[in-house]
């Protein structure tokens, strides 16, 4: 009967254990089904919103945030059956203040004052691997693609004196500097300040390398001289925009580290203050016209956009305002606070003598940025999409074209809102100052990379260092010197660079802002034809 009893009681026991394993791989599976319906969760495609470009010769695509993501929730639950990694205890990051106790007369740079290497005590204190950096990274491939066979050497670098602002040799981490010619207001010298912002964050990291920079707005190097047979390498040149006939090199603009002239402050501080400027109107309670103000004088196209302003016998459902900086200053810069125009739905950008600052705040402004066919492009906007970041308007046609996006955007709202909440979303995230830094130590990294020959400090250059520039500054200068100046190396590696856009990638690319362009111009000669029947 004992016997009985005891096999009985094994039996139950044994049939419990499989239903308990029974359950729990039936919890898994389900929790395995779940984990694959979000990875694949695929909304319903609007024309706004094309499908990303996969570029083939990589596993990344066009725009890497998306795929980025879908793979951290696909994989979330993997990363809690897996042994949690283990964190360094945290440590206080170093900060190195400026070393200004010879006074502001002096014009030197401390010995051994910095620290020369970026040391892992800099580092993360997590086992995190560093973030992988935007997709317009891309385009320094691109744009150093001339030199890819031959290399820099000494003399081509010579040859882009000609227009050269200055001359930037780095050596051992230390910054020399050679001024040829002033540039037009402070230019030249937030440039070099952002440069040697970079060198404290990354201390050592940034190889020897020799360039010229030049601060005026137009490229000079252009590409038909250089495609003749016989014809010599270009000169290497930075500045800060390009065409689609220059091989000017794209570099960030002094704007990010301030502009003192006209009391911009530095992006870190303003940027800050757009998406605060974002939340005090929603855009559905905003102003219901296209905004804009700025100097027209600089540029035809400009002038051009004064027509549009709303007048007795016809409204273009734009507001366009002559900015007059002179006054501005006399005033106090009461009417220029960028921070507080984010009132309007739309803000039409235009490029003045060639590209705009103006660009990155107007995009930051959650408005629908009404973009003029630009001729011109700066180190990120080429990361933009039309019909995702702005709205087209044809150079050509520009008043029929921003009252037809107005009007569309206005009987199109929520299509309309995302359109601007995908551009500030892209200028907070993408375009923080971790990613600025980043990618001025990437391209140049990689153009050190290309120099035939080791950089020597030139006889005619100065030894330039933080101490040399913002001790001795006064005024508005100094302020935004102390108030973008970093503290001390960073406790974070940068960024990983994406792949090169592989040919089928880079086409797909372009053929969709072609194909976007041309969406918006079909719309705009339905809306037109439809107008001209009512009248």
């Amino acid at each position: 009967m004992a016997s009985k009893t005891t096999v009985r009681s094994s039996v139950t026991i044994f049939i419990s254990i499989l239903l308990f394993i029974g359950v729990i791989v039936s919890m898994r599976l389900l929790h395995s089904s779940f984990e694959i319906t979000i990875a694949g969760y695929s909304p319903g495609k609007s024309i706004l919103t094309p499908i990303a470009c996969h570029n083939p010769t990589d596993t990344t695509t066009a725009n890497s945030k998306e795929p980025q993501k879908k793979l951290e929730l696909a994989t979330f639950h993997n990363h809690t059956d897996a042994t949690p990694a283990v964190s360094k205890p945290p440590q206080k990051k170093l900060e190195v203040q400026l070393n200004c106790t010879l006074g502001n007369l002096t014009r030197t740079c401390p010995a051994s004052y910095y620290p020369s290497k970026f040391t892992d005590q800099n580092q993360a204190t997590s086992l995190t691997p560093p973030s992988t950096c935007p997709d317009y990274f891309r385009w320094i491939y691109d744009d150093l693609w001339p030199w890819r066979e031959t290399g820099i050497t000494e003399e081509m670098v010579m040859r882009a004196r000609r227009t050269a602002n200055f001359r930037l040799v780095i050596v051992k981490g230390r910054a020399y500097v050679e001024t040829y010619r002033k540039s037009f207001q402070s230019r030249d010298q937030f440039t070099l300040w952002g440069i040697l912002q970079m060198l404290r964050r990354y201390p050592g990291k940034v190889p020897d390398l020799d360039l010229m920079f030049d601060c005026v707005d137009w490229p000079v190097i252009h590409t038909e001289f250089y495609r003749r047979p016989n014809a010599p390498p270009p000169p290497p040149l930075f500045r800060y925009c390009g065409n689609n006939t220059s091989l000017d090199i794209v570099f960030p603009d002094w704007s990010f580290w301030g502009w003192p002239e006209i009391n911009i402050k530095p992006w870190e501080t303003l940027s800050k203050d757009l998406r605060k400027g974002n939340e005090k109107v929603k855009w559905t309670d905003r102003e219901r016209y296209a905004y804009w103000k700025g100097n027209p004088v600089v540029a035809e196209t400009r002038m051009a956009l004064l027509k549009c302003n709303v007048s007795e016998k016809q409204d273009w459902n734009a507001r366009v305002y002559a900015q007059d900086w002179i006054q501005e200053q006399k005033q106090g810069y009461k009417q220029s606070d960028l921070a507080s125009q984010c009132i309007h739905r739309y803000k039409i950008y235009i490029e003045g003598s060639a590209w705009s600052v103006s660009e990155k705040y107007i995009l930051a402004c959650d408005s629908v940025t009404l973009l003029v066919e630009p001729h011109y492009y700066d180190f990120y906007t080429r990361g933009l999409m039309p019909l995702k970041h702005y709205w087209p308007v044809k150079d050509n046609d520009k008043c029929r074209s921003i009252k037809h996006a107005v009007d569309w955007g206005n009987t199109h709202q929520q299509e309309a809102q995302d359109i601007g909440k995908a551009a500030s979303n892209f200028i907070q995230e993408q375009l923080k100052m971790d990613y600025v830094y980043d990618y001025m130590f990437h391209l140049l990294s990689e153009y050190a990379k290309l120099l035939k020959y080791k950089p020597i400090v030139p006889r005619n250059a100065v030894e330039l260092c933080s101490e040399a520039m913002a001790c001795a500054a006064e005024g508005v200068t100094r302020k935004f010197m102390l108030e973008s100046l970093v503290e001390g190396p960073s406790d974070a590696i940068p960024c990983t660079m994406p792949p090169p856009f592989g040919p089928a990638g880079l086409h797909c690319i372009l053929d969709r802002k072609e194909n976007s362009i041309k969406q918006v111009e079909s719309w705009e000669q339905q809306y037109w034809k439809k107008e001209s029947k009512q009248q």
